[in-house]
C-alpha cells in the first residue's frame, strides 16, 4: 500500500531549515516546499500534462510573500485546469504575455499606429494641428498609460484645465480625436470597450462660431473692391479663381499646371491635395479659363498656377487671399473661406440641386455606392452648375445683379 503524505503545518514550513543540498517537504497531490541551501524556500507543483501525459512542474512563488494556505489554493486552481485539459504552467505563461502585450501598448503608441492611418485622411495642417493638441495636452500626463487602463474620470482630470482656460473647441477636438483612437483600438482588438465614450458630457459644449462671409446681395461690393483693390495681378486672378471654382484657399493657393486639362476644360485636383483625401474635379467655365489666360505669361513656365511673390517656385501662401481681402476693408466681414458660402447661398437660393451644390463643394459623400454615383453622373449637371455660377459672378462685376429666369436652363442635363 502507498504510503500517504502527510500535509505540511504551518509550524513545519517555517522552521524548515536548509542543508546542503535542496530539501523538498511534500504537502500531498503534487505541492512541495523547497528549501534551498541558501535558506530561501519556493512552492512548487509537481503535476502530468494533460496532453503529453509527461511529467512536468511549475513554481507559485516564494515563502513567505505565498504562504501554506495560498499555495494550496493554487494548487487546487491548477488542479481545475488540468481537469479542463489546460496545462498550469502554459496557462500562467499566456496571461504574463497577455499583461506585458498590454502594458506595451500604452495611450501615446496606440496613438501613433492611429495617426499614420488618420494623417492620410486629413489635410497637412489639420494633421499638425491634430498631432500638437496630443504632444501639449494629452501625452505629457497620459501617454505612458496603458490604454486598456485609460479611466474616464483620469482624462477628465487631465483636459480640466484645459477647459477652464476658455480653450472648448480645443478641448472639444481632443475628445473626439481620442474616441477615435479608442475606437482604433477596440477595432484592432486592443480593447473591448471604449471606455472614454462619455466623457464629453462632462465638459461645456464649444461656441459655434461660423467663418465671416457676405450674403448673396453684397457680392457686386466684393467684385468692385477686387477690380478697384491696388493688389499685385497673382493676388487678384486667385480671389477670383477661388471665387469661381469654389473650392478651399489651400487647393486654389497651390494649383499646378499640370493639373489643369485644358483639352476637355476641367481642372483635376488630386486626391493628396484635397480636405478629404478624394480626386475633386472642377469645370471650368470661360470665365476660368479667362483667369488662366491672363496668369500663363506670368507662370506657365512654373510648376504653380499662382506661385509666391518671393519664392516663384513655391505656391502662393493659402493666408495670401485672406490677407488682401483684409486690406480690401473686409476684415471680420469675409475671409477667402467664406466666399465658398456665398456661392452655396446663392445656389441653394436658387433652386440647384443640393446634391449637385454639395458636390462642386467637394464635401465628402458618406454613401461609397452615391459617391462614385456622384462622380460619373454628376458631372454634367456640374458643369451647368459652374457656369451659371460664373456667368452670375461676371453680373456682380457691373454692380446689377438681373433678376434670373433661366436657371432651368443652366439645371436640366
Amino acid at each position: 500500500m502507498a504510503r500517504k503524505t502527510v500535509p505540511l503545518t504551518n509550524t513545519q514550513v517555517k522552521q524548515a531549515k536548509p542543508s546542503e543540498k535542496v530539501r523538498k517537504l511534500f504537502d500531498g497531490d503534487g505541492l512541495q516546499l523547497l528549501v534551498k541551501p541558501n535558506g530561501s524556500k519556493l512552492w512548487m507543483l509537481d503535476y502530468t500534462h494533460p496532453i503529453t501525459g509527461k511529467r512536468s512542474s511549475i513554481s507559485f512563488g516564494p515563502y513567505p510573500a505565498l504562504s501554506l494556505a495560498d499555495a494550496r489554493k493554487k494548487r487546487a486552481e491548477a488542479k481545475e485546469l488540468l481537469v479542463s485539459g489546460l496545462d498550469p504552467k502554459e496557462h500562467k505563461d499566456d496571461l504574463l504575455r497577455e499583461k506585458q502585450l498590454a502594458a506595451s501598448y500604452t495611450l501615446q503608441s496606440v496613438t501613433t499606429d492611429w495617426f499614420k492611418v488618420k494623417k492620410e485622411k486629413v489635410a497637412e495642417t489639420t494633421a499638425r494641428s491634430l498631432w500638437r493638441h496630443f504632444e501639449n495636452h494629452v501625452f505629457p500626463k497620459l501617454g505612458h498609460r496603458p490604454i486598456d487602463k485609460l479611466l474616464a474620470p483620469e482624462v477628465i482630470s487631465v483636459l480640466k484645465p484645459l477647459a477652464a482656460k476658455g480653450s472648448l473647441e480645443t478641448t472639444s477636438k481632443i475628445i473626439g480625436n481620442l474616441n477615435q483612437v479608442m475606437k482604433f483600438a477596440v477595432n484592432t482588438g486592443l480593447l473591448h470597450h471604449n471606455s472614454l465614450a462619455g466623457i464629453g458630457s462632462a465638459f461645456d459644449s464649444p461656441k459655434v462660431t461660423h467663418m465671416p462671409t457676405l450674403r448673396p446681395e453684397e457680392l457686386p461690393e466684393l467684385m468692385k473692391a477686387i477690380n478697384y483693390a491696388s493688389i499685385k495681378l497673382i493676388t487678384r486672378c486667385l480671389i477670383e479663381w477661388q471665387l469661381h471654382t469654389m473650392v478651399r484657399p489651400r487647393e486654389a493657393a497651390e494649383a499646378k499646371w499640370s493639373e489643369i486639362d485644358f483639352e476637355n476644360e476641367l481642372w483635376v485636383i488630386p486626391a493628396e491635395r484635397m480636405k478629404m483625401k478624394i480626386e475633386h474635379i472642377v469645370p471650368l467655365t470661360r470665365q476660368t479659363l479667362s483667369i488662366l489666360e491672363i496668369i500663363k505669361p506670368v507662370s506657365a513656365h512654373r510648376e504653380y498656377l499662382f506661385p509666391s511673390d518671393r519664392h516663384p517656385t513655391k505656391p502662393s501662401n493659402p493666408e495670401t487671399a485672406n490677407k488682401a481681402l483684409q486690406r480690401m476693408g473686409f476684415k471680420g466681414r469675409l475671409v477667402a473661406h467664406g466666399m465658398r458660402s456665398i456661392a452655396s447661398t446663392t445656389l441653394n437660393e436658387q433652386g440647384f440641386d443640393g446634391d449637385i451644390i454639395e458636390s462642386a463643394l467637394s464635401h465628402q459623400e458618406q454613401n461609397e455606392v452615391r459617391k462614385a454615383y456622384n462622380r460619373t453622373q454628376y458631372i454634367e449637371r456640374r458643369k451647368a452648375l459652374m457656369y451659371w455660377w460664373s456667368e452670375h459672378i461676371e453680373n456682380a462685376i457691373t454692380g446689377k445683379i438681373p433678376a434670373i429666369t433661366n436657371v432651368k436652363q443652366f439645371k436640366a442635363v
